[in-house]
């Protein structure tokens, strides 16, 4: 089965690079396999690509549909009561006014805010492309486009390549969506920033950071090797390419989620729960499309 074939019902195990992975089954509810309440375990739930408007479909894009996934989504959620959510960017797609655009991001944030208190929001090209960083961040309530906090003994890391290659922001249809960038402002900030953290490390960023291409950070190269010089990132988790994937690259993890506004109908959502435990497994529990991965700590 490749990475971009759907999940199906049912569930089977293989080891890769010497780690179990479980592939999951489209289900509609949570499974006590999914559903883990393991003794100081930290949960996170995890989304990405929503691209929610209120138009018509293009290609396999389904944007009004968007709502429906996201609910299905939400019921898994309620179940499992993760720590916080994350979403990966990409949660609105582009309109032609600010003010429908606003709308589209008052509609879909309604719905997504009520899932869990504690919620992050990476930025995508399509979440600041008619909107500028301020009306995006000011209309889910979040401070800054990036920055990072701890959990349970593991600080975690939200990126912004939102940027042009001149350094300016995206915002207000000035940029290209091939052009992503993480500024030297940004990389010297997170350098300091994992400098002085003493904890695992795991990040979420929205453009992929492990391959190169249009989907692709421009100076991904230069990011990977701030992360690699830490010792201690884990995992990057990751959008905008619509696929699962999975790269290993001098010891880090770096995990591209399914878009979930691909394809009509909740058998075509995708959505995850991340579980981190004591001992340092992190297991990836995906559902519909979203393939499910685990990683066992390093000896």
């Amino acid at each position: 089965m490749s990475d971009n074939d759907p999940v199906r019902v049912g569930r089977r195990a293989f080891v890769q690079d010497g780690a179990l992975l479980l592939t999951a089954g489209a289900v509609a509810t949570v499974s006590p396999l999914y559903a883990d309440q393991s003794p100081g375990r930290l949960c996170v739930g995890m989304i990405t690509d929503l691209h929610y408007a209120d138009k018509p479909p293009a290609g396999s894009r389904h944007y009004r549909e968007t709502l429906a996934k996201l609910d299905e989504a939400a019921g898994e959620f309620e179940a499992s009561k993760p720590d916080f959510v994350v979403e990966l960017g990409d949660l609105i797609d582009a309109a032609d006014t600010v003010q429908l655009e606003q709308r589209y991001l008052s509609t879909i944030n309604d719905r997504f805010s009520k899932i869990c208190p504690d919620r992050h929001y990476v930025l995508g090209n399509h979440c600041v492309d008619t909107l500028n960083k301020d009306e995006f961040l000011g209309g889910v309530g979040q401070e800054e486009s990036f920055y990072s906090f701890d959990r349970s003994g593991i600080h975690f890391v939200v990126l912004d390549s939102c940027f042009r290659s001149d350094g300016k922001a995206y915002g207000r249809k000035n940029s290209k969506w091939t052009d992503a960038n993480v500024p030297a402002m940004e990389l010297e900030w997170l350098q300091a920033d994992l400098n002085e953290n003493k904890h695992p490390v795991i990040v979420f960023a929205h453009q992929r950071l492990d391959v190169s291409g249009h989907h692709s950070v421009r100076n991904s190269d230069e990011v990977r090797k701030v992360l690699e010089s830490s010792g201690r990132v884990l995992a990057v988790f990751q959008g905008h390419s619509h696929k699962n994937d999975l790269q290993d690259i001098a010891g880090i993890h770096y995990c591209t989620l399914v878009a979930m506004v691909e394809g009509s109908g909740v058998d075509n959502n995708a959505y995850s729960l991340m579980d981190i435990h004591p001992n340092g497994t992190i297991r990836l529990n995906g559902f519909r499309h979203q393939q499910s991965r685990q990683w066992s700590p390093q000896r």
